[in-house]
């Protein structure tokens, strides 16, 4: 049986003209990696349609590049060498369609940087070699292209690279060779040229099969983002699979799991593969999935992490960088979207502590991030986060921002800060760690319920009716045949509190949460409410009791929502009005479903 060859990602990237289509078309007519008459085919379509045959028209993507004159779209293609099969992915040069290249060359595993020998080194040569290195790309060849142009010129070749060199080497890259070529002729792409007999290096495709193959992060923590959580009971089938792309590490039956930002802690059962049966153990690269034997709730966004390996961080604020490519500026405290790995979250970015110019790599504050710059920021996302640096994980450190449904930037986390809750996600991380569960689990008790233990927390200001409106909704839950319990936080002062004084609201309001929780753990709907909750308190809530389980609803004026608050409610709509809202949200969210 023949042995596959290794595979290896590269990306193109260059600007716009400078021939990284005509570089990839030769690889493949050269390496002999086109279908049997393609080349033919091209140069037939050309003589009969009067244009002047160009090997950029070989590429897959040839409809695009004909029509326009440009490559729009990442095209992929392959080749094969010696020692490798490659995945080349031509990244546009166009400055529009640099959010391409950042699709593209986040898989590349290295890159081929491709400069125009007569036009030099041109503004987005500096930001594409910028992005490479934001994205961690190190293998960096520089491929000195038409050469045929000045005349094969040793001169201006030295100049290119003397100049270039000191570019890369400022934002940490150290190119592995510069060569001359000619694509359009043929020179130095996969044999080498008699018209460059000046220079005794590699020729590309010698070039890049002395890349070093990344191996896949097995060696590294265990990260799976859940992608979902799939159950078939309508096929008889009663397991619950946990499903997700094991980014980083390996996984076993056996091993104790822990989902995160939630801390919820459990045991893997066995591991899961369509059509595949008895399967011991998942690592890095595989998309599977695997069962608990304690069914806890996890959903997707999570990331399932190894309990007995350094975790990933916890948090709503971090440093990152990002590289924007909207219209619009980006500015301050407004609220984007931000996407990490699968999950998604409301974010807002702090502080801009410097905008890169990407010709002098000078940085300084600046009150917004325009079209196309590199920026240091702050970013605070409205709910915990479970994420790595990019420095330690790739696939767990990079995200994109989004806006009006459009990908406007891309960036990746550089270091992870404090913020308000982080002492509390300790004692919580704790908790769960040494968590002692009863026979029944979550999934059962839900089920038999019919209804996703939430805490209905009614808030407002002083003097303003909460509980008439809780009790309502307590009772219509109750006469709908669930399980409501009224928790409001006077009967906690005046028992479990009454040994701390009123002045230590933080204790009071941490001390609600934990109870909540173990009542949410029995699968109760608690309904509670609390006198002038701030924002600051809410978190604490949230971060004490999973933000999946919480629904925040206020009565009267609350100036501080700020992506808080669930429900608004008005007291003048009544008690019974408000309450059938609340039931609405639960309905709506499926915290209450047929038996």
């Amino acid at each position: 049986m023949r042995a596959e060859k290794e595979q290896m990602n590269i990306v193109l990237v260059g600007h716009v003209d400078h021939g990284k289509s005509t570089v990839v078309g030769r690889l493949l007519a050269d390496t002999d990696s086109l279908p049997k008459g393609k080349l033919q085919q091209v140069k037939d379509y050309c003589k009969n349609n009067a244009k002047t045959f160009e090997y950029a028209f070989l590429l897959d993507a040839l409809k695009a590049e004909q029509s326009q004159g440009v490559t729009i779209d990442s095209a992929r293609c392959f080749f094969k060498s010696k020692k490798r099969e490659y995945i080349i992915i031509d990244a546009p040069g166009h400055i529009e369609f640099l959010k391409n290249m950042i699709s593209g060359a986040a898989r590349a595993e290295a890159a081929i940087l491709v400069i125009d020998a007569q036009e030099g080194i041109q503004e987005n040569s500096k930001r594409h070699a910028y992005m490479l290195s934001l994205l961690g790309i190190r293998q960096v060849l520089v491929a000195v292209n038409k050469m045929d142009l000045v005349d094969y010129s040793q001169e201006r070749f030295d100049k290119v690279k003397q100049d270039f060199t000191g570019f890369l080497e400022g934002i940490g890259i150290k190119p592995r060779d510069f060569i001359p070529v000619s694509a359009r002729e043929g020179d130095n792409v996969a044999s080498n040229s008699k018209n460059l007999s000046w220079f005794k290096g590699d020729t590309v495709l010698e070039a890049i099969d002395h890349f070093e193959k990344e191996p896949l992060p097995e060696d590294k923590e265990f990260r799976m983002p859940i992608q979902g959580v799939y159950k078939f009971t309508n096929l008889g089938d009663d397991r619950r699979i946990i499903g997700g792309r094991v980014e980083t590490g390996t996984l076993k039956a056996g091993d104790k799991v822990v989902f995160l930002p939630s801390y919820k802690t459990s045991t893997v059962q066995s591991i899961e593969e369509f059509n595949v049966s008895g399967k011991k153990s998942i690592s890095a690269g595989e998309s599977t999935g695997f069962t608990l034997t304690e069914q806890v709730f996890a959903t997707r966004g999570d990331i399932a992490c190894k309990a007995s390996e350094p975790p990933p961080y916890v948090g709503r604020l971090f440093k990152a960088s990002i590289f924007w490519m909207g219209k619009k500026p980006l500015e301050l405290d407004k609220e984007y979207k931000l996407k990490l790995t699968t999950s998604e979250a409301k974010v807002r970015v702090t502080e801009i502590t410097g905008v890169l110019n990407s010709s002098s790599l000078e940085s300084a504050k600046a009150p917004e991030v325009k079209r196309h710059e590199v920026a240091d920021c702050v970013i605070e996302s409205k709910v915990p986060l479970a994420f790595d640096t990019f420095k330690a994980m790739k696939s767990t450190g990079r995200f994109v921002l989004v806006d009006e449904y459009e990908i406007r930037g891309g960036g990746i986390i550089t270091e992870p800060l404090e913020d308000e809750e982080s002492a509390t996600r300790e004692q919580i991380s704790l908790r769960e760690q040494k968590w002692d569960p009863g026979s029944i689990g979550f999934r059962e008790r839900s089920l038999k319920y019919g209804q996703f233990p939430t805490l209905m927390l009614i808030t407002g200001p002083s003097g303003v009716d909460k509980k008439s409106i809780a009790k309502q909704l307590e009772r219509t839950l109750f006469d709908q045949g669930r399980s409501p319990y009224f928790l409001g936080i006077g009967n906690l002062l005046r028992g479990l509190d009454a040994d701390i004084d009123k002045e230590r609201r933080q204790e009071h309001i941490r001390r609600l949460g934990e109870v909540s929780h173990l009542l949410l753990d029995a699968g109760l709907i608690v309904v509670a409410t609390a006198s002038d909750l701030t924002e600051p308190e809410i978190r604490l809530l949230r971060t004490i009791i999973n933000q999946d389980f919480i629904i925040t609803a206020n009565v009267g004026d609350f100036t501080n929502g700020n992506g808080v608050i669930d429900v608004f409610l008005d007291e003048n709509d009544g008690v019974e009005a408000n309450a059938n809202k609340l039931l609405g949200k639960l309905s709506s969210n499926n915290n209450i479903f047929s038996r």
